[in-house]
């Protein structure tokens, strides 16, 4: 798949399916110095991914609370793209996964 580069940050638009429900998420950052992936509540409420009772929540913000002055809708993490077995070409601007 191929990314975009918005202020040279790499982003791609994602599907996530969950319990036979799909939404495409744009805008999301390609991260690999974030530990995990992430992805905004308000877009995945949207097919009914919610936090149970027991699931531990966590608070993200960017080095010194950064405000890019632009929308980032989710991050994959190194969490993600290690388990995928992705590949980042920087000179393709592309994600491809290893099979």
């Amino acid at each position: 798949m191929r990314f975009t580069l918005r202020d040279n940050l790499p982003f791609v638009t994602v599907t996530l399916a969950y319990r036979g429900t799909a939404i495409t998420v744009p805008h999301v950052l390609i991260d690999t110095g974030s530990a995990r992936t992430i992805f905004a509540f308000d877009v995945v409420s949207g097919i009914q991914i919610i936090p149970a009772p027991e699931d531990t929540l966590y608070a993200i913000r960017g080095v010194g609370g950064m405000d890019y002055g632009f929308d980032i809708q989710g991050i994959l993490g190194m969490d993600f793209l290690r388990q995928s077995r992705a590949v980042l070409s920087l000179a393709e601007l592309s994600l491809d996964f290893a099979s």
